[in-house]
């Protein structure tokens, strides 16, 4: 499902820069893949799907937690990004579908960081 917006990111100079690092790693594997989506949800529904946000473009840290290294990897990171790299419209409320295909996509490169 996810096969070519991974080969596009990985083409990315910029995106394939993001990486897990050791203690990101560790804190995946002590806090487990469900805990960790888990985040990756309240992350996306309360920073990400709002019609509007204030602070567009600066809501997502570089650091800090897996998620959000994921979402600058993937280019979920602000609503100019997910417009630019999925086609999801600023301005408009992210629907159940889209942010499920976002968090999909953060699991995966998640998965993919940690094997």
């Amino acid at each position: 499902m996810y096969e070519d917006i991974m080969t596009r990111l990985a083409n990315s100079e910029f995106r394939s820069k993001f990486k897990l690092k050791e203690k990101e790693k560790e804190y995946i594997h002590k806090k487990g893949l469900d805990t960790i989506e888990s985040h990756a949800r309240d992350f996306i529904s309360k920073r990400i799907a709002p019609e509007l946000l204030p602070n567009d473009g600066k809501q997502t840290p570089m650091k800090g937690h897996p998620v959000f290294i994921a979402q600058h990897a993937t280019a979920t990171c602000c609503r100019k990004c997910i417009e630019k790299w999925h086609k999801f419209p600023k301005g408009k409320e992210l629907t159940e579908q889209q942010q499920n295909y976002i968090i999909g996509l953060i699991m995966e490169w998640i998965k993919i960081q940690i094997l």
